[in-house]
């Protein structure tokens, strides 16, 4: 009780200083040059984020002829992606909260090379999991570190949509995936995904370490020079310092964190929402619709080629719409439209399965699951694709940030496991009750949203987490 009134009173001094202030805010106003740099600098290796994610679909039929891949072989090699990023995720939070966010971002990359290079080069079935296991450990680093590093660096006037833009680049390498996977070979493929690696890398030598971090460790004369090269050489940063300093001197007077502080009764509802969005984000079935799009248009009928394409057509402007909402709509109307679209998008699906289970309407149903498909790629990557890994960087504090962004992660990572390998199983056993399934998991992701997550649009970091703490 006594360290809970401390807390109180620390934590409401510094929520009061915040606010009071809230007009005059310098972190809010400075979207300088560097800042758009460094987030297109953390953006870039996404595509190779994309590629990994749609190239399953590219290139099912390619290599289960070339390797003689079963249906089970091929879900293996499928779903081994997420085991990846599963094991990435759960030492995610450790590595980036001990190394930086920088080098973590690099180490990904390397990653993501060795995965490409083994697959590209794979004559055995080993090797071609191996490198798929490989670049899944890059996604599950990746997932964490690029939206903690941007909203660590971003002014709060452009937070959303700077770490939306992730979900932009991811969309880029699936378009790229979908519409050249129609024409090359997967080894190509393969060989094409590694170059944006290399741009990443690159940009790295250019960008500084995120300030809170550096400010969290001690660091602060490397503190102060990130933030000020982020706002600005002639901006005046010193509101903003002190801001920063005294919250994470607030939270070490608090406690010090351990892996039981996640469960202690002032961080249930931050870790309540995080998860919860991490779980519903994959029970609603999307790595399974983005990995197997090719084979939902081959059960339903549809031509692969011309549906994988009218996708890749697709992605980016939905991602680019996405970009312009996220900070203009807020987080919990675009959560749950988005959410809305998918639900209605799922049920087209399962209704259009049932059809062609009973031999009716057999002239329109390849195109219900068409736009079933097509609907629930634009719908889902408008606001549930995205907002839950902006959410998660924005409402753990500072002192649990690292392990309550690992568990988050980790739920989503390995739940999308268990759905990508279990989805072309779902679809042998019922194709319109998988749908069915997934349609529930989009309703009850509307009634999670409207019940429990806040929204965070138009706070800074320090508002967010003080008043999170509070509840």
């Amino acid at each position: 009780m006594g360290e809970e009134r401390m807390e109180g009173g620390l934590m409401a001094t510094s929520t009061e200083s915040l606010l009071c202030d809230k007009d005059e805010d310098s972190g809010g106003r400075h979207v300088t040059a560097a800042v758009l740099f460094t987030t297109a600098a953390a953006v870039s290796g996404s595509i190779s984020f994309g590629c990994a994610m749609s190239f399953s679909s590219a290139a099912k039929g390619g290599i289960q002829e070339d390797l003689g891949l079963s249906v089970a072989e091929y879900s293996v090699f499928g779903s081994i992606l997420t085991f990846g990023a599963t094991i990435g995720a759960l030492f995610s939070g450790i590595i980036t909260g001990l190394v930086g966010r920088k080098p973590v971002l690099c180490i990904s990359q390397l990653f993501f090379i060795i995965g490409w290079l083994a697959i590209a080069s794979a004559k055995t079935v080993w090797m071609l999991d191996f490198g798929r296991l490989c670049c899944g450990i890059a996604i599950g680093l990746l997932s964490y570190t690029i939206p903690v590093y941007i909203a660590e660096v971003t002014p709060k006037t452009i937070r959303g949509g700077c770490i939306f833009a992730n979900q932009l680049l991811q969309n880029c390498g699936m378009a790229i995936m979908y519409s050249v996977g129609n024409f090359l070979r997967w080894r190509t493929l393969a060989l094409i995904s590694v170059l944006p690696c290399f741009v990443q890398l690159f940009a790295m030598f250019f960008v500084p370490e995120s300030p809170r971090w550096l400010a969290k460790i001690g660091r602060e004369k490397e503190f102060e020079n990130s933030l000020q090269f982020l706002r600005g050489k002639d901006a005046d940063i010193s509101k903003e310092k002190a801001e920063i300093i005294d919250l994470i001197e607030a939270l070490d007077k608090v406690t010090k964190s351990k892996s039981l502080d996640l469960f202690q009764k002032r961080y249930r509802y931050s870790l309540t929402v995080g998860i919860g969005l991490m779980l519903l984000q994959q029970l609603t079935g999307s790595a399974g619709i983005g990995f197997y799009a090719s084979t939902i248009f081959e059960k339903s009928d549809f031509s692969v080629s011309f549906g994988s394409t009218a996708l890749a057509l697709v992605l980016i402007p939905k991602a680019c719409l996405g970009l312009f909402l996220v900070d203009k709509w807020g987080r919990r109307p675009l959560l749950m439209v988005s959410a809305t679209g998918a639900c209605l998008s799922c049920l087209l699906l399962a209704v259009s399965f049932t059809l062609q289970a009973f031999e009716l309407l057999k002239e329109i149903t390849p195109s219900m699951a068409f736009v079933g498909v097509m609907g629930f790629m634009t719908t889902f990557a408008l606001g549930f694709g995205g907002l839950p890994w902006i959410i998660m960087s924005e409402i753990f504090p500072m002192n649990i940030k690292v392990r309550a962004g690992s568990v988050a992660a980790f739920a989503n990572w390995s739940t999308s496991w268990v759905i990508t390998y279990a989805f072309n199983f779902l679809l042998e056993w019922s194709s319109a009750g998988t749908f069915y399934i997934f349609a529930g998991a989009c309703g009850a992701s509307i009634l999670f949203v409207w019940s429990i997550v806040p929204e965070t649009n138009g706070k800074t970091l320090e508002e967010i987490q003080a008043s999170s703490i509070l509840k």
